[in-house]
């Protein structure tokens, strides 16, 4: 079976892209429309700061992404608030988690740049 292709902005956070230029070398993508942006007007309260915690946890996310991150969000936000989630919920979290490149297995291949952001500054 075939690896998934990687998006160029996953790749670059990885920095796969400078390993393996070659892979990226003619590979034509859609262009975003912009970044993932700020949560819809309809999400309050722990929906949003779920939102802003995927936005800083999956840096490579952008607008094609809003979709997915919504319906992550909703999830995110129901565990947050201590709410009950189901074995169904949860397993549709962890499907978007891959959609969006943010499984465990992603996460090992993922290096980020050095900031001195405390965790505090996602409310921001």
């Amino acid at each position: 079976m075939a690896r998934p292709r990687v998006p160029r902005a996953k790749a670059a956070v990885e920095a796969s892209d400078k390993k393996n230029p070659q892979r990226f070398k003619n590979r034509k993508e859609p262009n975003s429309p912009g970044d993932l942006g700020d949560p819809p007007e309809w999400m309050g309260g722990e929906q949003r700061l779920a939102w802003k915690t995927f936005q800083k946890e999956i840096p490579w996310l952008n607008a094609s992404h809003r979709g997915v991150v919504e319906i992550a969000t909703i999830i995110r936000a129901r565990l947050m608030a201590g709410e009950e989630c189901g074995v169904q919920a949860l397993n549709l979290l962890r499907q978007c988690l891959g959609s969006m490149g943010a499984t465990p297995s992603d996460a090992s291949k993922v290096t980020l740049p050095d900031d001195d952001e405390d965790e505090d500054d996602i409310l921001d």
